[in-house]
């Protein structure tokens, strides 16, 4: 599976099989964590067999079930933090697209201090990824049309346009997609409208549009 099908393939997921993760397929995802957290000195980390952090009430409010495994997005407090593990947890989760398992953006409906994953002093613990094999492949996200979430003056460029059909297909928080990408110039630049979790939405649009464009 390429890069581009992934984008298109991945769907949020919220409902597991008790199918324990095969050994070569955790060690390559942790090999690309590992990459990710060189790259954005970042300390995001892959924990399986544990079921605590999606049990209870607020799990079964957000629809979760048979969650045994998560990725926790972590790294250095700073302004740029969400946008960072936005772009690197999409990063991620499109590459455990690759390996088949399937993934979803989690930000409250989990157990927050139960999560076994190492958070250092000045670090902190965003939101975590569900991670494992669907009951289902997830369906897709209702999306604005592409005019609403750009801006290019005179004819659009045919990168650009790949770009946005791929941003197109981010998850965003509650689906909202407060974002908008300009073309100025030979210049792409990219704005969160207000929204709680917005910087993290657009840390993942990036990614999407960046991927999408060949950048």
């Amino acid at each position: 599976m390429t890069i581009q099908e992934a984008i298109k393939n991945r769907h949020s997921v919220r409902s597991y099989q008790a199918r324990e993760i095969d050994a070569a397929t955790v060690l390559t995802l942790k090999e690309e964590i590992e990459k990710c957290n060189r790259e954005g000195d970042l300390s995001i980390q892959l924990i399986t067999n544990d079921s605590s952090v999606f049990k209870g009430l607020m799990a079964h409010y957000g629809g979760f079930r048979g969650v045994s495994n998560y990725i926790a997005l972590i790294g250095p407090s700073g302004h740029d933090l969400e946008e960072k593990l936005g772009y690197y947890g999409e990063q991620i989760a499109l590459r455990a697209q690759q390996l088949g398992l399937n993934t979803c953006w989690v930000a409250v409906t989990y157990k927050k201090k139960l999560c076994k994953a190492v958070v250092k002093q000045n670090q902190q613990l965003v939101c975590v990824l569900a991670l494992g094999y669907g009951d289902t492949q997830g369906v897709p996200h209702k999306s604005k049309p592409m005019p609403q979430l750009c801006k290019v003056d005179g004819e659009m460029p045919e990168w650009f346009r790949k770009g946005m059909e791929a941003a197109l297909l981010a998850p965003t928080a509650m689906n909202k997609q407060n974002f908008l990408i300009i073309l100025d110039g030979e210049t792409v630049k990219y704005e969160a409208k207000e929204g709680k979790y917005r910087n993290l939405d657009l840390g993942i649009v990036k990614y999407h549009f960046q991927t999408g464009a060949g950048l």
